[in-house]
């Protein structure tokens, strides 16, 4: 059947030629002619179904057969295959890929293998967003589930297969025998109706796409018609792309022969000066300038206005920044250091000079104050002694005694 021309082949040969274009097509990307002959193959088919009287508009899902449900997807796979066709006039791709899809999702409402969901948003013009991000879920659910669906049927013809070979080989059998199709109407049925609802599900997303490409497509010509016949031309551009290079090749020649830029010196300073070699007050400029953040047009002016306030506090950090860099907060901590060793070494000198006179003077008031400590305590004592003579033990509790 290889060998027979288009116009030769029966709608059913033609059909499966002409899907596995398309599903080529989908999967990578697939030479112009390759996708050209696919669109023609399409096209013949539907001249075929319509010459043959395959569907009625009278009828609905439940009136055509299995074996004819798979041609309501030629419209949609010829639209898919269209769409991939590469032109220097896109629009009218464009407008040819939606035409037919439109053919087939009205062709699908006919048949009531649409949605009401969908019925009704297409019939509305527009809706909130939230409503149509809902319709999107609850359509890509759906496409989620013909996809399932058509995979499971798979796998089961395919271990249907297995089963049937194996028992083949167990069992002889006559020669053409173990070629017998299988004839699972309703499984083929189920098939075709899942790829149908997914199709839907897709068609209606390429729509949408193909309505953005064209306005956005629509609106690039008629700037372009209204600026010139071109927009901007080739020159400008050539021209703009030759000076950008020729700016980019003197500056990196001039690179090669200027003058490096003086180093930042402020570490070096700071070691200079704990080794020694340098004194802290010896004058240095720093090279570390603090970070400014904020519009050019605020930073370092008056800000007058409560709008230049407001503007000066827009770009500023999240966490608090440094007040003075890592040179100066060294030096700081240098002169702290000198300071406490200063008054260190001085409270020191004093100590030792002061202890040693003052001692004498220092022993003499201590002796005196041990000397009242002496005779108060001594009192205290002879007191105390005075009332014991007086205060037997156990004189206060006679009436307490059983016998007293």
């Amino acid at each position: 059947m290889g060998g027979l021309s288009m116009e030769e082949l029966p709608l059913s040969a033609l059909f499966e030629q002409a899907r596995k274009i398309h599903l080529a097509a989908s999967e990578s990307g697939t030479d112009q002619d390759v996708v050209k002959k696919g669109c023609e193959m399409f096209q013949k088919c539907e001249d075929m179904i319509g010459k043959l009287g395959l569907f009625s508009s009278n009828e609905t899902k439940e009136d055509i057969s299995t074996n004819n449900l798979k041609y309501l997807l030629v419209p949609y796979y010829l639209a898919e295959l269209t769409e991939k066709i590469i032109q220097e006039d896109r629009i009218q791709i464009v407008k040819a890929s939606y035409a037919k899809l439109k053919e087939f999702f009205s062709f699908c409402e006919a048949m009531e293998l649409v949605p009401d969901e969908e019925l009704e948003a297409s019939s509305r013009s527009s809706g909130a967003p939230a409503d149509r991000r809902a319709l999107k879920i609850a359509r890509f659910k759906r496409q989620k589930a013909a996809e399932a669906k058509l995979l499971e049927i798979k796998e089961r013809k395919e271990r249907r297969g297995r089963s049937t070979k194996a028992a083949a080989l167990s069992t002889p059998v006559e020669s053409g025998e173990d070629d017998i199709p299988d004839d699972d109407s309703e499984e083929e049925r189920e098939a075709w109706l899942s790829s149908i609802n997914l199709a839907i599900c897709k068609a209606i997303d390429l729509l949408e796409m193909l309505k953005r490409e064209e306005e956005m497509l629509s609106a690039i010509k008629e700037r372009q018609l209204k600026d010139g016949e071109d927009g901007f031309s080739r020159d400008a551009l050539d021209d703009r792309t030759k000076k950008a290079e020729t700016w980019h090749r003197d500056a990196a020649a001039r690179i090669q022969y200027s003058k490096p830029a003086q180093p930042i010196t402020c570490a070096t300073f700071a070691q200079d000066v704990l080794e020694g070699r340098a004194s802290v007050s010896q004058g240095h400029d720093h090279k570390n300038q603090p970070l400014i953040f904020g519009p050019a047009s605020i930073v370092g002016g008056p800000l007058s206005t409560e709008r230049e306030r407001m503007i000066a506090q827009v770009f500023q950090p999240s966490h608090r920044m440094p007040t003075m860099c890592v040179e100066d907060a060294g030096l700081t901590e240098m002169n702290i250091m000198n300071d406490w060793q200063e008054q260190t070494k001085k409270a020191i000198e004093e100590a030792t000079t002061s202890w040693y006179n003052d001692k004498p003077l220092r022993r003499k008031e201590e002796d005196e104050e041990d000397d009242d400590e002496d005779e108060e305590a001594v009192m205290k004592a002879r007191a105390f002694d005075d009332w014991k003579d007086n205060n037997p033990r156990g004189a206060g509790n006679k009436k307490l005694t059983p016998c007293g």
